[in-house]
């Protein structure tokens, strides 16, 4: 008998949600709304996947590299069917289908250390490492496939099994990268599931998963806290509010371009973006001017036409919130340089703006806006600068410019985030931790941290030989 299609309904009727293209506005296709209670199935299913692929490290490299190659041969379907779906620009749809490969391909060629201690006892002790067991990946919609490979590519290389369970605003791609995965990857190992909620919330919830990754909003990561099977690990990275500092010596002609793509880039809706800049007062004009001639200039437009610098906002409601919190903004004093309203025509297209004579208490200063637009402050003393950059909830990560490079690496280390950069913004490296502090996260990704977060030590005692 055939099996009912993944959010069928009984009698085999299957249910389906809407799938919006954000340079249009319209649905362009429809993906399955799996049913909560389909959940113990897959669960269960990938249990029973994690016994043999823990067994194997051998096997689960060989694996992981097959599949870094599968989603490379698969690269043009799912950069352009990303863009359809989330926006972004196709340039900017293929670098994440490379990155996606490359961290399998990284993580494929990570192991456990085991390590010996010796502490003058007539015992040997050795530490070594094992898999937790079914994972859950919930992802948002910014970077779908990245970020679901940044969660699923240290846990299945760690030996776990992945429940994945993208945004519902961008469903399509994460189930195209499934099915590419599953030629690479025993069946059941890695699963993808789409719908509404509460599928998140059951998923997160459930008594089989025995940890939950998330990225994703400051209140839906504490839900996800809260819901989590009482002994599930919990990692969440939840945004950030990043700060630019620029100090009295930077080169304002040399900075502005990566300045302004440090914040703009995937139309602002990256979590590490710059989402403020403090200024030193003399040179704030003219870093709103620099800002300002890059925002005009640049070509704003659907993903999938050549010249597009910057896509749509991915979705009708976070392009209100951003439309409220910059009129918000200007209705206390502050001024657009640029942009400061939506485009005329269809899709969810926000001008890039850049926002001066704004008051510090403003929500687009002190709230994350995750939108084409950004607050330049100015500043009178750099403690003032240092104390404002610290002044929000969040901590995710901020960055210093100037041209005294060891000055400018003193003040990032008075910043309040788990990553800082130095005269440029939002740049990770594979091997590198990625962490958050405050409201913007717990646990850590990236590099040996992220293998390590996926596995649990297991220490053996054994007596030395007479």
């Amino acid at each position: 008998m055939a099996t009912p299609e993944a959010g069928s309904l009984p009698g085999g009727r299957a249910v389906r949600f809407p799938v919006v293209d954000p340079a249009t506005g319209e649905t362009f296709d429809e993906a399955p709304d799996q049913q909560a209670g389909e959940l113990d199935g897959v669960v269960a299913r990938a249990e029973q996947a994690w016994y043999g692929w823990r067994a194997d490290p051998a096997a689960r490299t060989a694996a992981l590299r097959g599949a870094a190659g599968a989603v490379e041969t698969a690269g043009d379907e799912l950069a352009r069917l990303l863009t359809r779906e989330q926006g972004k620009p196709l340039a900017e749809s293929y670098a994440e289908v490379a990155r996606t490969a490359a961290r399998l391909r990284y993580f494929a060629d990570l192991a456990p250390r085991n390590r010996r201690i010796d502490d003058g006892r007539p015992v040997r002790s050795e530490i070594r490492w094992r898999s937790l067991g079914p994972v859950a990946a919930i992802v948002p919609w910014n970077f779908p496939l990245q970020l679901a490979a940044a969660k699923f590519a240290p846990a299945l290389a760690a030996g776990n099994s992945v429940v994945l369970k993208p945004s519902p605003l961008t469903p399509l791609a994460t189930r195209l990268l499934g099915s590419v995965l599953a030629t690479a990857l025993p069946e059941d190992v890695l699963t993808v599931v789409t719908g509404r909620e509460p599928l998140g919330a059951r998923l997160a919830s459930h008594p089989g998963i025995r940890h939950v990754t998330f990225t994703g909003s400051v209140p839906t990561g504490r839900a996800v806290t809260a819901a989590a099977a009482s002994l599930a690990r919990v990692t969440l990275e939840l945004g950030g509010n990043d700060a630019a500092v620029l100090l009295d010596d930077v080169d304002v002609g040399r900075i502005a371009d990566r300045l302004f793509w440090a914040a703009f880039r995937n139309c602002g809706q990256v979590c590490m973006a710059v989402k403020r800049v403090y200024v030193p007062a003399r040179l704030h004009a003219e870093v709103v001017e620099a800002l300002a001639q890059c925002a005009k200039s640049v070509a704003v437009g659907p993903g999938l036409d050549p010249g597009t610098r910057l896509g749509p906002v991915n979705n009708a409601q976070q392009l209100a919130r951003v439309e409220q919190l910059t009129q918000g903004a200007l209705a206390d004093g502050a001024r657009a340089a640029s942009g400061g309203h939506r485009l005329n025509g269809p899709g969810y297209f926000f001008a890039p703006t850049i926002l001066t004579d704004v008051p510090p208490c403003s929500a687009v200063v002190t709230e994350e806006q995750f939108g084409p637009v950004l607050p330049v402050l100015p500043y009178r003393s750099l403690d003032e600068a240092v104390d404002a950059a610290n002044g929000t909830g969040f901590g995710l990560g901020g960055s210093v410019w100037g041209t005294d490079l060891d000055r400018a690496e003193a003040v990032a280390d008075r910043l309040e985030c788990g990553t800082a950069w130095i005269n440029h913004h939002a740049e990770l490296s594979l091997a590198q931790p990625f962490t958050g502090v405050k409201d913007s996260g717990v646990g850590v990704a990236g590099g040996p941290w992220g293998l390590y977060g996926n596995l649990r030590p297991f220490v053996v005692h054994r007596p030395r030989e007479a």
